[in-house]
Order: C-alpha cells, then structure tokens, then sequence
C-alpha cells in the first residue's frame, strides 16, 4: 500500500510539473500602452532667409526622449508638422532614425517641410509639430507632446519639362510643368493634338534621364507615373488643351480639360474662318503668357481671341493705342507691318479686359 502510494504521489508531481511547464510556455509579453517621448524645439518662431537655401548649416532642431512600451522595442519615430487648423489629416512627414533622439534641419530642408503644407511663402503662418512612435505589427502608435510653431517660409519654383508626340518628341524644345512652391505637385497646359496624345516628364532639360512613364495598359489615359516604367504616357485621346497635373509624391497623374486658352485668327495668318485659329502655347511659368511663331502677311490682319470664339477678342484699341497694350472691347485688328515670320507674345490681364503683347519679326 506504501508502495502504491509512493508512485501515486510521483506521478502526481511529474504531472503538476508538466501543468506548470505548459503554463509558463504560454506566457506572451505584451506591450502596455506606451509612454510616450517628450518634444522639444531649438527655436519656436523661425523666418528661413532664402539667401541661404545653399547654406549646410542648420536651422532647426527636434530632440525628444524615447517613448517606453515596458519592453524593449524597435521603435519607428516620425516628424510630423501639420498646418493648424488640418487636425493631423495631411502632416508633412520625415523618418527619423532608428534610437536617435534629435533630428536637424538646413533651411532647404525645412522650408521643403513646410512647403508640403501648402502654405504661402512670404507669409508667416502657425505649424504643429509632433513625434508619432510606432511599434508596426497593428499596435495603435503613441504621440508626443505638440509644439506650436510660428514659421515663415519661402517659395522655391521648379520645374519637370514634357516631351511627346504632340510635340514632336523634340526634345530640345520641351515644355513646362511648374510647382510653385515645389510640394512635389507639378502642373500645366498643355494641347495634345489628334492622335498625338503619348508623351513623357523629365526632370531636366535636354535628357530623358530619371523620365517619369508609367506601368498603366497602353492606350488608356495614364493615372499613375513610375520612375523609367515600361510605357508612354498617354493623355486622353479626345485632342484639345488639358490641364496636367503630377504629383510625385502620390505617384499619380490627372488631366482636366482646359478651356481659356487663347490662338490667332485673321486674313494676315491662316483666315478668319472657323478652324483656321493658330492655337498659341503657354508658358506655364506662372506668368500667364502665351506665344506663337508663326508666318504672317502684311496684307491682312490679325486678332487674338479666346476658346476659339468671338465671345472674347483682343485687338488694337481704338484710342490710346500704346503699341503694347491690346483691348478686348470694340478695338481694331492688328495690322503686320511686314511679310515674315514673328513671334507673338500675349499675357491678359485677370478680367480679360486688357492684355500685353508682342508682335517682334524673327
């Protein structure tokens, strides 16, 4: 009887061990909800001098301390600033790297920042500021405290340049997509012509270099851009002027019929019948001009006008003709001085009432 329950008690504890043994194999360490890092900034009212945009030097700093999750943890830590007033729904963003508690800024950098937030250079506007830490893996993120800002940034125009069918893919005469305060949101007019509506972006002057294409189908308007993807872009396939918008960042690309744009009619071009306008092209410089080089004669005259239609026209002004102005009113055609070929420039005014102009003999 000992004996039995000797063994009894043995294989009693051999099991209570196993129990324990499994119990402890199913521990699992979980995160709490995360003590978030504290935010501070080197300077909380900045106005970035465009003198400096090549200046290495930096002009801003963040330093915070590390959020603690109650383990040790790969932590993602991201800059956010946000325009106030947006509630964080579109923050200009940067990665800080992993276990580094401080991040600098040049003031190209920076004022790039801020340019992602839209806002108006020249103009000083209040920013938030704050430290997303994130776990990954679907664990909510963690935040640090917010800093308000008092910034002022400064424009910084570029350009992406187009080439394509429409064109004649000369790409030693490329047009223009601008970004006004280079948010990485490049747009222009453009006229794809019948049957030319394949072409392409490119981020310098003279090379196809770094083209933006796309991995969109063939012949279908494009809607994405892909750094030297296999295929053409294709703007829609109903020729006419469109606005065309990239953005870089988002990878994508729109195009949205344009109509005031302006052409030349007259007996000194082509005629003043319908179909015979000489549609002009613009700069898309943010300056509002338009040009055209075209043959004329001095035995006819000409006018501008507007969406192909007499609705709005500009032409010499009946009085006080300066010889560079043109009025939309009831004015006279212009008249060409001499057979050739010339080079008209044309920039109206917001109202269409007036407009600058250049009629110069190449």
């Amino acid at each position: 009887m000992k004996s039995i329950f000797t063994k009894f008690f043995a294989l009693s504890s051999i099991a209570l061990l196993m129990l324990a043994s499994c119990k402890k194999d199913g521990i699992k360490v979980v995160a709490d909800t995360g003590k978030s890092g504290v935010l501070q900034a080197s300077a909380t009212t900045l106005v970035l001098d465009k003198t400096k945009l090549t200046d290495t030097s930096k002009v801003m700093t963040f330093s915070f301390t590390q959020p603690d999750f109650g383990y040790s943890a790969a932590v993602t830590n991201t800059l956010q600033i946000d325009a106030m007033g947006d509630n964080w729904a579109k923050p200009s963003t940067a990665v800080i790297a992993a276990k580094k508690g401080k991040q600098s800024y040049s003031t190209a950098d920076f004022n790039n920042l801020l340019l992602k937030l839209n806002l108006a250079g020249g103009v000083t506007a209040q920013v938030q500021v704050r430290i997303q830490h994130s776990l990954g893996a679907g664990a909510p993120p963690v935040y640090s405290n917010v800093l308000t800002l008092t910034v002022t940034p400064f424009n910084l125009t570029s350009f992406l340049y187009t080439v394509g069918a429409y064109q004649g893919w000369d790409i030693g005469h490329q047009d223009s997509l601008m970004s006004a305060t280079s948010n990485g949101i490049y747009t222009g007019v453009l006229n794809f012509t019948a049957g030319n509506n394949q072409f392409l972006i490119v981020p310098g002057k003279n090379s196809y270099d770094n083209k933006y294409a796309t991995n969109d189908p063939q012949n279908t308007t494009s809607s994405t851009v892909a750094v030297g993807g296999p295929n053409n872009l294709y703007a829609p396939a109903t020729p006419g002027f469109y606005t065309v918008t990239i953005d870089i960042n988002a990878k994508t690309i729109s195009f949205t019929p344009f109509t005031a744009y302006y052409s030349i009619i007259g007996d000194g071009a082509k005629g003043w019948n319908a179909g015979d306008d000489v549609d002009m092209k613009s700069a898309n410089d943010g300056s509002g001009l338009w040009s055209v080089t075209l043959p004329l004669v001095s035995t006819g005259s000409i006018k501008v006008r507007k969406g192909h239609d007499w609705a709005t026209s500009y032409g010499i002004p009946k009085t006080g003709a300066d010889g560079v102005t043109l009025s939309s009113s009831d004015d006279n055609n212009i008249p060409v001085p001499v057979s050739g070929t010339y080079k008209i420039t044309f920039t109206p005014n917001a109202d269409d009432t007036k407009a600058a102009y250049t009629l110069v003999k190449q």
